[in-house]
C-alpha cells in the first residue's frame, strides 16, 4: 500500500482563484514518502505556473477600461495582418 502526503507549500486562500462549484481551487501535490521536499516545491511551482495566478493577480492590479481593452485587441490584430501580409518584417 503506498501513502500519499498532500503538500499545500503557500496558502492559496488567500490569493483570488477561479471559483468552481461554489468553492476556490487549491493546489495539491501528491508525493510519495521517499519523495524529496525538493521535488515536491519543484512540482508545485509548475502547478502554481501553469494555474495562472500570478497573471491573474498582475491583471487585477488596476482596472482597464472595457472600450481600452478592445482597442489593443484591434490593434495587435492589425499588426498581425500587416505582418502576414508581408508589410512588416516580424
Amino acid at each position: 500500500m503506498r501513502s500519499v502526503l498532500n503538500y499545500q507549500l503557500f496558502p492559496l486562500s488567500l490569493l483570488p482563484l477561479k471559483k468552481y462549484q461554489g468553492g476556490i481551487k487549491m493546489l495539491i501535490i501528491d508525493s510519495k514518502d521517499c519523495e524529496n521536499i525538493d521535488k515536491a516545491l519543484k512540482k508545485y511551482k509548475k502547478k502554481f505556473e501553469k494555474s495562472k495566478v500570478l497573471l491573474q493577480l498582475r491583471e487585477r492590479q488596476s482596472f482597464i477600461k472595457p472600450s481600452v481593452r478592445r482597442r489593443g485587441q484591434v490593434l495587435k490584430a492589425i499588426y498581425k495582418q500587416k505582418i502576414a501580409s508581408g508589410q512588416i518584417e516580424g
